[in-house]
């Protein structure tokens, strides 16, 4: 195959993680815990909902349903995450189960069967299913961020900026380049 569908996708899913992380670290603590209703989960709730997921899915999955019988998924939905040290840790061992398992594939595994609840899927679709899953949440946890920051500062082009973000862009050489890799170029400079 190699189509360099993994190392897109890698980048994709590591660009999501950024997002979420850039947008925890703007919320003061408490408000990771507040939930608009009874109904809504707050940022820590999906933390922890993305973390059950990510290792029921993603531990031996190449052998074992991604469902597994060790997971209490309504109980990922329950809010005892006592602070925002227990819910990245949560966060980070979730997402490093995931890109792990990511990480250790080749383009022939891409096309094994693997099973979620008894249903097969291709190791891409599964990829596919958990790209727009995982992102579905991270999208989630900005839109509640945004309202709970005290100050919001932009994950991408900032509101009336566009036109200069375009002209700056506009005014380089064509290249081929992930969309992500200026982000996660600007997040290693940061660390």
């Amino acid at each position: 195959m190699n189509s360099g569908y993994l190392e897109s996708v890698i980048k994709q899913f590591e660009y999501y993680k950024m997002l979420g992380e850039k947008t925890i670290s703007q919320i003061p603590e408490e408000k990771l815990f507040w939930q608009y209703n009874e109904e809504s989960n707050s940022i820590a709730t999906i933390v922890k909902h993305l973390w059950g997921n990510m290792l029921s899915r993603w531990t031996d999955f190449l052998t074992s349903d991604g469902e597994k019988e060790w997971r209490d998924r309504d109980a990922e939905f329950v809010l005892d995450i006592l602070d925002k040290d227990e819910m990245m840790a949560k966060w980070n061992e979730g997402w490093r189960v995931f890109l792990d398992a990511l990480c250790s594939l080749t383009d022939e595994d891409l096309t094994q069967i693997i099973y979620i609840r008894n249903q097969g899927h291709t190791v891409l679709e599964a990829i596919n299913r958990q790209l727009a899953h995982y992102s579905y949440h991270v999208g989630q946890i900005v839109f509640i961020g945004k309202m709970c920051a005290e100050q919001w500062s932009s994950l991408s082009i900032p509101k009336g900026q566009s036109t200069g973000y375009n002209a700056n862009k506009f005014s380089n050489p064509r290249e081929r380049q992930h969309f992500t890799d200026e982000y996660l170029e600007a997040k290693k400079r940061e660390i």
